[in-house]
């Protein structure tokens, strides 16, 4: 027998016995085999629930992952603003050497002395310190550094939550996709049986061949539907793997299922007040409004005089062998007299800013207030489609059934087969649908409400 193996551009061909066994097989094929059953194994798909998908997002989203480092740098920021309250010590070692012109040094000359003086070497080696005793603006500074990482946690944390929404909502479409196809194939099953039953109708005698093309028809049309909702499957992972910043080649696919969370009842009054605790977006603000309160604070406090001490202390001399100690201490007492209205307009930029920050955190809430109405609107609205949904669903199954019934005891024609079946086919859609929305309208309230994290990811 000849057999021909493709590998890349070049082909091989061997001749190879009719029956083998496992001494006969050649050692290239069985390290071919082992190689084909890894890659098969390294390519099977990655089965998320949503809990998974969810935790996975808010290890490796880009979004996160960037909100995270803004939280470490406003934490070095920190560690910079303390510094400047701490003293500052440096080391000193060092030999020169000089060569002093002393007309330019003392602006004249003196008859019968010589021009310069030197060259001499001169060594030194010693510490310095620096260190502020009183200044206000410094520790005003480094509180408003905490701020700052105060700041940035409820950035990130706002990053998190929305992510988490981005992530559950792509997981809900994805759960949609995946039951509209599970509903397609089972449409087409139906339809395949009913045009098998029109058939065999024909066949007999007892049906007509325009019931069989009709059957057909409706047999083509579902397998269209289900072409499409396999398509948005597809899609939809794809959407769902970039969020969660997986290897493009890595295929994914979906633990959960599409169910009914039962969910009590809540009322928009008792959430709006949960969110204006819990959203991380107004606790950005407040860090925000307190830092420019600080601002404010530093720009009056920039009157105030300065204390700070600086000192030197070295052992010098021309030659190692020669050094003595010397020291310098210095105390300074900075007193601004004359700033140019540079403190009248810091403090004004300070007061402007607390009034912008004061119309963005009304501005927030009322608009937090808004989305939580909605969000419970929405959820108790698709509690209900529920319940409708699925009546629907089963009156549109005996309705098929019974239809089915009619045609085959001859009663009446296919149009009643058909049309049952179109009734089912939309009562599947909504229910899908209406499952859809009600988890899409429970995780809307959870991140109304600053509980995606909370609700979705423990």
């Amino acid at each position: 027998m000849i057999n021909a193996i493709p590998n890349g551009a070049m082909i091989y061909i061997g001749i190879m016995p009719a029956t083998l066994n496992a001494d006969m097989i050649p050692r290239w094929m069985a390290v071919g085999l082992l190689l084909a059953g890894a890659a098969s194994a390294q390519e099977a798909p990655l089965k998320l629930t949503l809990k998974d998908a969810v935790q996975m997002a808010l290890k490796q989203n880009p979004q996160v992952v960037l909100a995270n480092l803004n939280v470490a740098q406003t934490e070095k920021d920190r560690l910079l603003a303390r510094s400047g309250l701490l003293p500052q010590v440096s080391g000193n070692v060092g030999e020169t050497v000089n060569r002093e012109n002393i007309e330019a040094l003392l602006g004249m000359s003196f008859p019968g002395f010589t021009q310069h003086i030197g060259p001499f070497e001169v060594f030194q080696a010693g510490i310095g310190v620096n260190a502020p005793v009183f200044d206000l603006t410094l520790w005003r500074r480094y509180q408003a550094s905490r701020f700052g990482i105060d700041a940035s946690h409820a950035q990130e944390r706002t990053a998190r939550e929305q992510n988490v929404l981005l992530v559950v909502s792509q997981y809900l479409g994805a759960q949609r996709a995946q039951a509209n196809v599970t509903a397609a194939k089972s449409r087409v099953d139906l339809a395949q049986a009913l045009y098998d039953q029109a058939a065999d109708l024909q066949k007999n005698g007892a049906g007509t061949g325009i019931d069989t093309l009709r059957a057909n028809v409706e047999l083509q049309n579902e397998k269209q539907r289900q072409i499409t909702a396999q398509t948005d499957l597809d899609t939809s992972l794809f959407a769902l793997g970039r969020l969660l910043n997986l290897d493009p080649h890595r295929r994914l696919e979906l633990a959960d299922s599409v169910s009914f969370f039962e969910t009590p009842p809540i009322t928009a009054d008792q959430t709006i007040e949960q969110a204006w605790a819990a959203r991380p977006e107004l606790k950005q603000l407040a860090s925000a409004r307190a830092r420019a309160e600080l601002d404010l604070r530093t720009a009056g406090e920039e009157r105030l005089p300065k204390v700070s001490i600086h000192g030197f202390w070295a052992e010098q001399g021309l030659t190692p062998d020669s050094v003595i100690p010397v020291y310098q201490y210095q105390f300074n007492l900075d007193v601004p007299i004359f700033t140019g209205g540079r403190i009248q307009a810091q403090q004004a930029k300070a007061e402007i800013a607390i009034r912008q920050i004061g119309q963005q955190e009304q501005d927030a809430r009322a608009a937090i207030a808004l989305e939580v109405k909605n969000a419970v609107a929405q959820l108790d609205a698709a509690r209900h489609e529920v319940d409708v949904a699925n009546l629907g669903v089963q009156l549109a199954r005996q309705e098929v059934d019974q239809a089915r019934d009619r045609f085959q005891a001859g009663v009446a024609n296919n149009v009643e087969v058909v049309t049952a079946q179109d009734a089912l086919s939309r009562a599947n859609d909504n229910q899908i649908a209406a499952l859809y929305r009600f988890n899409q309208a429970r995780a809307d309230v959870a991140h109304a409400t600053g509980q995606m994290e909370a609700l979705y990811a423990k």
